[in-house]
């Protein structure tokens, strides 16, 4: 069952998330043929942001991207805010990723790979550009890299923990609590009051990751979310809420396609054409194709609404 558990400490400001993707971490192995280290790297990946997503108030999609300069171009994992999730890779030369490839060896070869963390929203206008912080590749996995992202650009305070092999995807996410208002104000008991009390919190956040420091990744690829919970908190009051269900879902459409198409020009289009005989795109997330024919492209560039009229029955499955 693919499904998010969400845990409330009702005695430490922490919370905590677990994940397990079973069906459509299968699925997007399914539709790609990537190198075992690509897979647990693009499962780590989608595995967080299921984990990242569900700890924001926000209508839209997280994207963690990776772009590297070895074997692996480009890593690409999301999920929107209604637990749908998606993933893909570019790889240079799949021949020269070895099965024990590590981050570094796999896209920060050079040193140049980066990461970034966008957030697109559902609602976004047209010219509006979505969030997106860029961050080096300063770790040796993708939850080094994501906490120390979380640690600068968000300051707040967040562990990770996760695993993936050929049939799961999963992760464990515990995060301090931010405090709430400022001691600018405040007299000399209650400033004395909020230290004792900051001091308690961080004595019960650093007990709480020692605790969760103990699962290992055959647990995480084992156990169901709530099973993992119950045996690391047992003693710690921890509430586990009820499961959220995780799904495939990709947001590729005939009319998306149509305006990536737009926006390449009619010159680029018709050369397509000229060649071809038809312009062909496969969605790199489903490998959904679509085939857009001479009469397609004319309709496309006939008017700025005319890629929503364009015949649907040219779209096929490859």
């Amino acid at each position: 069952m693919d499904e998010l558990r969400k845990l409330i400490f009702d005695k430490a400001p922490v919370r905590g998330e677990l994940v397990s993707l079973d069906d459509s971490w299968r699925h997007i192995v399914g539709l790609h043929d990537y190198p075992a280290p690509v897979r647990r790297l693009l499962g780590e990946m989608l595995a967080a942001s299921v984990l990242l997503s569900a700890t924001l108030k926000f209508d839209g999609s997280l994207v963690i991207q990776l772009f590297g300069d070895g074997p692996v171009k480009l890593a690409v994992a999301e999920c929107n805010s209604t637990l749908g999730v998606r993933a893909t890779a570019r790889i240079g030369d799949s021949a020269s990723v070895p099965d024990d490839a590590s981050l570094r060896d796999m896209v920060n070869a050079q040193g140049n790979g980066r990461m970034s963390i966008t957030l697109d929203p559902s609602n976004r206008q047209p010219h509006q550009q979505p969030y997106q912080g860029i961050v080096p590749l300063d770790g040796n996995s993708v939850a080094e890299v994501l906490e120390g992202y979380m640690a600068r650009s968000e300051q707040i305070e967040t562990r990770l923990w996760l695993a993936c092999d050929e049939s799961r995807s999963t992760g464990l996410l515990m995060q301090r609590m931010p405090a709430e208002g400022g001691a600018a104000d405040l007299d000399e008991a209650a400033a004395q009051a909020r230290a004792a009390q900051f001091e308690a919190d961080s004595e019960a956040w650093s007990h709480l990751q020692h605790l969760s420091d103990t699962v290992t990744q055959a647990e995480l690829l084992a156990l169901p979310p709530h099973e993992i919970a119950r045996r690391l908190f047992w003693e710690e009051e921890a509430r586990i809420l009820p499961a959220r269900a995780v799904q495939f879902s990709c947001a590729c459409s005939r009319e998306r396609v149509g305006r990536m198409l737009r926006s390449l020009g009619r010159e680029e289009i018709d050369s397509i054409i000229a060649e071809l005989g038809a312009v062909k795109v496969n969605c790199e997330y489903c490998d959904t194709g679509y085939d857009f024919d001479p009469v397609d492209v004319a309709q496309l560039f006939s008017a700025p609404s005319a890629a929503e009229g364009v015949r649907s029955s040219g779209d096929q499955r490859h």
